[in-house]
């Protein structure tokens, strides 16, 4: 696909340039989507330039109808035609492969880490952050069973519960008390709990304030920096998985926490209503123009099944499966309608610990969690085969 009529410029008086001296030009042409230039992330696919000066080249967007081309277009046109020896610019269009706009989009999240603060959550963890578009659909339980059921299979697993406003982690998990600190290190003590093989680390604004019906009228600035203090002085030790109870939408906290923990990963919570699906739309895209990927979505309060079978769709249907489908994420699963969910909350024993529908329908979805949607990070495997890799080397050097 060709950009039409090309930009000419004088004929040359001297040799035109060579192909490296356009494609090192070339990274000065920034996505600005992704942050990066076209030729760190693979889109500049290479040049040619012939003796009269026509310079020839190939740039695969991330969608054929991306509609930042014409700013690339522009980029690219004022760096190359200003060069001595250039008559013209000519561009043709390429789409990116779907394995290459992975590529890229893992590139522009590398490069987005290293301007990332420095924080106190463990590189070796897997950071979940569990989202939603709108309040309601049950995204603090769902944050709750998820990583009570992970605990239980045997992980360390951290729960900050990021929903400064509308806190509910304590009392769904039965914790109580103040969070602990060291003089010494000056970081904060997260409150644990043991599950099963595994064990939970806690934080949450429900632990600093008086009681749980104190109501913190914050906002913007003194937001981020209570999230920043979690992210930052919390000594939370030894994680295989942290999961951010996040606040409804796409506020202040959300894009705070995407740049603090660029390499975090997203669970969109809906309910099949089409409210909930369409507003839900919104929180994928926030993510994703933080380069966040969206492990899946959930659907909560899917139906109610009586004990004879019978389903009842209190909600709708099909808002989980569209959601997934909109954003091109996995529908990971849908939580029935349950009792049991409420009162284990209540009470402050996760339902997945228990029996029936609910805790049936969650420990499937963190069977597919813990096994292929977003296992933990193996750094052990990682070492051993870079160990491996050097022995090799060293074997055939000597």
């Amino acid at each position: 696909m060709s950009d039409g009529p090309s930009t000419a410029t004088q004929p040359p008086l001297i040799d035109p340039p060579s192909v490296d001296e356009v494609m090192g030009l070339l990274r000065g042409v920034v996505d600005p989507e992704l942050g990066s230039d076209i030729v760190e992330l693979g889109m500049a696919k290479g040049a040619t330039v012939d003796a009269d000066g026509l310079v020839d080249i190939t740039i695969a967007l991330t969608t054929s109808g991306c509609p930042l081309r014409a700013q690339i277009q522009r980029d690219v046109r004022a760096r190359i035609g200003g060069l001595p020896g250039v008559t013209k610019v000519h561009i043709t269009w390429t789409e990116l492969t779907p394995d290459e706009k992975a590529a890229a989009m893992a590139k522009a999240r590398w490069n987005v880490a290293q301007d990332a603060p420095e924080t106190a959550v463990p590189a070796t963890c897997r950071v979940l952050m569990i989202a939603s578009g709108k309040g309601g659909v049950g995204k603090s339980s769902v944050t709750v069973n998820l990583a009570t059921a992970l605990a239980h299979r045997g992980y360390a697993v951290g729960v900050m519960d990021a929903d400064i406003w509308g806190f509910s982690v304590p009392r769904m998990l039965g914790l109580e008390g103040r969070l602990g600190g060291s003089p010494e290190s000056g970081k904060i003590t997260p409150n644990h709990k043991s599950v099963g093989a595994g064990h939970l680390e806690v934080v949450s604004m429900g632990f600093l304030v008086e009681d749980e019906e104190t109501a913190l009228m914050w906002r913007g600035l003194i937001l981020n920096r209570a999230v920043r203090h979690f992210c930052e002085d919390v000594a939370w030790g030894d994680l295989d998985y942290l999961l951010i109870d996040m606040p409804p939408g796409t506020g202040d906290v959300q894009m705070g926490l995407a740049k603090m923990l660029p390499r975090a990963e997203m669970i969109i919570v809906t309910t099949p209503a089409l409210a909930a699906q369409k507003v839900a739309v919104r929180v994928a895209h926030m993510g994703r123009n933080n380069y966040l990927r969206v492990v899946g979505v959930i659907e909560n309060m899917s139906a109610y099944v009586t004990p004879d079978g019978e389903r009842h769709e209190l909600f709708g249907a099909g808002g989980g499966s569209n959601l997934a489908n909109q954003i091109g994420a996995p529908l990971l699963g849908s939580i029935p309608i349950d009792a049991a969910v409420t009162a284990g909350g209540d009470s402050g024993n996760p339902v997945v610990l228990g029996d029936g529908p609910a805790a049936d329908a969650y420990r499937e979805i963190v069977e597919l969690i813990a096994t292929e949607a977003a296992p933990p990070i193996n750094m052990e495997g990682c070492s051993a085969r870079l160990l491996a890799a050097a022995e090799a080397a060293l074997d055939e050097a000597g």
